[in-house]
């Protein structure tokens, strides 16, 4: 019985200070330069390995259309190239999902 007591007590003190916290944090409508300075240095990655991803995600379709096309009847090549090109661009799709989900996120944020 106490346990229960002691688990709903903790619960809603975790509750209203992370309501009390979210307010305040919000109030101010300012980050500290540290969080600035971090926020801006994930979105330059993000940048540079979008930036990064497409040439990548191009040669490696190029060149499963050429291990497919100079295969020479050869079935295991064949197959190499048609599953280098899938993934590829299975990889690449998922990279800009990604950057899609992250942009909504902080739209909703901020």
């Amino acid at each position: 019985m106490k346990n229960r007591f002691f688990y709903r007590l903790l619960f809603i003190l975790f509750v209203s200070f992370v309501i009390i916290f979210s307010l305040y944090s919000t109030s101010f409508g300012a980050y500290p330069k540290l969080v600035n300075k971090i926020l801006n240095a994930f979105e330059s990655i993000k940048d540079y390995l979008i930036a990064i991803a497409t040439p990548v995600a191009a040669v490696a379709i190029a060149s499963g259309f050429l291990t497919q096309k100079f295969s020479f009847g050869d079935e295991e090549r064949i197959r190499t190239g048609k599953k280098l090109i899938r993934t590829s661009i299975v990889s690449y799709a998922f990279i800009l999902a990604l950057d899609l989900i992250i942009s909504l996120i902080q739209s909703l944020i901020g």
